[in-house]
């Protein structure tokens, strides 16, 4: 290699977006970074001493030159880049670490809850000031990848702690479901079953309260009649008009209703009214109904599939909003 060989020049083009010809476990001379997978970045360098061996660094610690070569070469980083993050300044495109300290709690838990407890404080600074670089979009970016990555991890320990409970009441929800819901369904089918019964005994006293409302209505009327036709001096004639009068009243009495039922104290069946809509005019309805809340909701439900799918619907315009997810 001659004295003018520019040893910088493949990094040089790097940063400059020129990724040039790599070839593993052969390094170029430069800063780049490079990380764990999950892990924060660490910084890199990479430089040929005066003997023409290669040497590396990974933060603070000497590490293999081809090896790291070969983890780094597509993340190269400036000079400065790579002197804050030496100086624990971290990236400027890199949300900071959480700062947690060493002594995690042993519970997962509380463990993930204080990460995110500490990235949600340095989160809400960041939200402070506006984003005016690129850099500070990508940090939002990674931020909100991490605190997805967060998310994730709770949900699996969730269902890691869960699941035992879940089993456990899904064996009590099999052990005990026919022997809760077969003597509900034999039940209904029963009360079913004496329904006709019952219907025919309520046509039945219907007819016979009829039929003693009229006899009470003959009745009063004959005993008016026989008291008004009647002299008053006939005590005959008056007296049979007061038992008319009092059969009619009789009669009257009887002819309350009296409830159609089955069983016996405690265990009673009867006829019950049970009120339900029966549609006879669809549209109508449609229309009576369009203003309900819950009637909004779910049209707004059944016209976002629709657009979704690419079907047109009268009334509905596709709507396009562009946001960061």
């Amino acid at each position: 290699m001659t004295a003018e060989t520019n040893l910088w020049s493949w990094w040089q083009n790097a940063l400059a977006g020129n990724l040039g010809p790599m070839h593993e476990g052969q390094p170029e001379q430069g800063y780049y970074r490079t990380r764990f997978k999950g892990g924060q970045w660490e910084p890199v360098a990479i430089w040929l001493d005066d003997a023409g061996g290669w040497l590396a660094m990974r933060g603070e610690r000497m590490v293999d030159a081809a090896d790291a070569w070969n983890f780094c070469r597509t993340h190269p980083v400036s000079y400065e880049a790579y002197q804050n993050a030496i100086e624990g300044a971290g990236w400027d495109d890199e949300p900071p670490a959480p700062a947690m300290g060493h002594n995690l709690p042993s519970d997962p838990f509380e463990a993930l809850k204080l990460e995110y407890q500490a990235e949600a404080e340095q989160a809400a600074v960041f939200m402070k000031t506006p984003i005016t670089t690129q850099d500070q979009a990508d940090k939002a970016a990674i931020w909100a990848k991490r605190l997805t990555a967060i998310k994730t991890k709770a949900e699996s320990l969730h269902k890691v702690e869960k699941q035992p409970h879940l089993d456990g009441g899904r064996a009590v929800d099999d052990k005990w479901r026919d022997l809760k819901s077969d003597p509900d369904t034999l039940a209904k089918k029963l009360k079913a079953h004496v329904t006709p019964f019952l219907r025919e005994q309520e046509r039945l006293e219907n007819e016979r309260l009829q039929r003693e409302r009229a006899e009470a209505e003959r009745k009063r009327r004959e005993a008016e009649e026989l008291a008004a036709q009647a002299d008053v001096s006939d005590t005959d004639a008056q007296a049979e008009a007061e038992r008319l009068q009092r059969e009619a009243d009789e009669q009257e009495q009887a002819a309350k209703s009296t409830k159609t039922q089955a069983g016996r104290t405690g265990a009673r069946v009867s006829l019950r009214t049970f009120v339900s809509a029966l549609i006879t005019d669809y549209d109508k309805a449609l229309k009576a109904l369009g203003n309900h809340p819950e009637m909004k909701a779910l049209v707004e439900t059944l016209a976002n599939r629709a657009i979704r799918a690419g079907v047109e619907l009268d009334g509905v315009q596709r709507f396009e909003e562009q946001r960061a997810a």
